[in-house]
């Protein structure tokens, strides 16, 4: 970082914690059925690294949450002490102090700009995904929106906050983001007649009959109209028509190489047969993600995740509206209702260079921004003040961070870096760590 650094010392100690510059951190897995099985998962071996849990060859593991959300709360971890499943330390339910009642009892480590944005509450969600097969077909709402479906239905939107949210790429990542170009959408229809059979010709002819003079709301309204009669289409419907559509690809498959999305779609369909997310996957881009590349999604974007590893960030809540692919629960009128409907390809960002080992994603959103470090052997970096929280994860190798006292870091290991605080990472043998904080621009406002 090129900026003049202002390197602040931070100690404190509370209910048995001792705490001097940064707080070690337990996270939290879900074992979704998407997720990868066992030692092949990315989220299992850091799971298992962080908090001494014992990873389970036959189940899969989908995410590891870093962060304060009431669904997946990290824990502090006492100085010294081996931590245990779930945030234990040895010692006992003495231990467990969640991250965020610690923030609520010293609040100065989220700095003066963020307490005065967000209270208490630290305003992101730090996550790594391993993706073995697609997520649900969703989008997340907006703040006034999740406002109003946490209040209706709270067992189903567990939080009344928005859901913006990033992905960057630990391996080839694919997924589904946003629907597809007019042009690419006359094309599907013109060569995916099942849709037309799902749908009817009325919304069929609607979308062949736009031109680029029509302005972008009646653009809108028909591609509402199409998504909408494809999404509550009767089930049965659906069956038969999918049926259809693999018999169909299948035998074009031996005459011509299928399209990347008529491929994906064979291949959803195995994984969720008789899904109405499978022909729905025709409408939207396809977007496959090189290792650091990062995608991000505002509030209600329709997509699906479908293949790969990423780190992931996000404004705190847990708030999913589905529609397809999944065997979760379904809210098809509330998705269909809320999205924008807007039609372009996702942007891709390739991270700006903060130094020779250093990239910075950051979104057009308030909450959070992702730095990707990683140091080869012999070779130092200083990560200096920033005005707010950050959460640092080690993906790889062993180190040392240092702030005010040495911390020796290695796979697996979770700290939380309070408000100013200026730190040097340093390794000998090679060092990979992500880090995640409230995004620059916020303070530059």
């Amino acid at each position: 970082m090129e900026a003049e650094a202002v390197s602040v010392s931070v100690s404190t100690t509370m209910e048995g914690f001792n705490f001097n510059g940064l707080l070690r951190l337990t996270g939290c897995v879900k074992n979704y059925d998407w997720g990868r099985n066992g030692k092949e998962s990315c989220v299992a071996r850091l799971y298992g690294l962080n908090t001494g849990g014992k990873i389970d060859e036959n189940q899969p593991y989908a995410e590891f949450w870093m962060g304060t959300h009431d669904s997946g709360p990290s824990y502090v971890v006492e100085e010294g002490r081996t931590t245990t499943e779930n945030g234990f330390a040895n010692g006992g339910e003495r231990e467990k102090l969640t991250l965020q009642d610690w923030i609520e009892k010293n609040p100065s480590v989220l700095g003066q700009t963020v307490l005065h944005k967000w209270g208490t509450h630290l305003p992101f969600l730090f996550k790594v995904l391993s993706v073995a097969k697609a997520l649900s077909i969703q989008a997340h709402p907006d703040k006034d929106l999740a406002t109003l479906l946490h209040k209706e239905q709270p067992l189903v939107y567990k939080d009344d906050n928005h859901k913006p949210e990033m992905a960057l790429a630990l391996t080839e990542f694919e997924a589904l983001c946003g629907f597809t170009s007019l042009e690419e959408l006359k094309v599907i229809v013109q060569t995916v007649p099942e849709i037309i059979e799902v749908v009817g010709d009325t919304p069929a002819k609607r979308v062949l009959d736009l031109n680029e003079d029509d302005g972008e709301e009646k653009v809108k309204l028909v591609l509402r109209k199409l998504f909408t009669e494809m999404m509550s289409a009767n089930k049965d419907v659906i069956t038969e028509v999918l049926a259809k559509l693999i018999s169909r690809l299948n035998i074009k498959n031996k005459a011509r190489r299928l399209t990347d999305k008529e491929q994906l779609v064979l291949r959803l369909e195995k994984q969720y047969p008789a899904d109405v997310g499978v022909l729905a996957a025709f409408l939207f881009n396809y977007v496959k993600l090189n290792p650091g590349e990062a995608l991000y999604l505002g509030a209600n974007e329709p997509h699906a995740y479908v293949y790969g590893e990423c780190v992931e960030c996000m404004a705190t809540s847990d708030n999913v509206v589905r529609a397809g692919l999944t065997p979760k629960h379904r809210d098809v009128t509330t998705l269909c209702s809320m999205l924008t409907y807007r039609q372009c390809y996702p942007e891709i960002l390739q991270g700006t260079k903060l130094n020779p080992f250093t990239m910075r994603y950051l979104p057009p959103f308030d909450e959070f921004e992702v730095d990707r470090c990683i140091l080869p052997q012999q070779s130092t970096v200083v990560y200096p003040s920033s005005p707010g929280p950050s959460i640092f994860v080690v993906m790889g190798g062993e180190g040392t961070m240092t702030t005010s006292a040495e911390e020796t870091v290695a796979e697996g290991d979770v700290l939380f870096a309070p408000a100013n605080t200026n730190i040097t990472i340093a390794t000998s043998s090679g060092l990979h760590l992500y880090r995640a904080g409230v995004n620059s621009r916020f303070f530059e406002e």
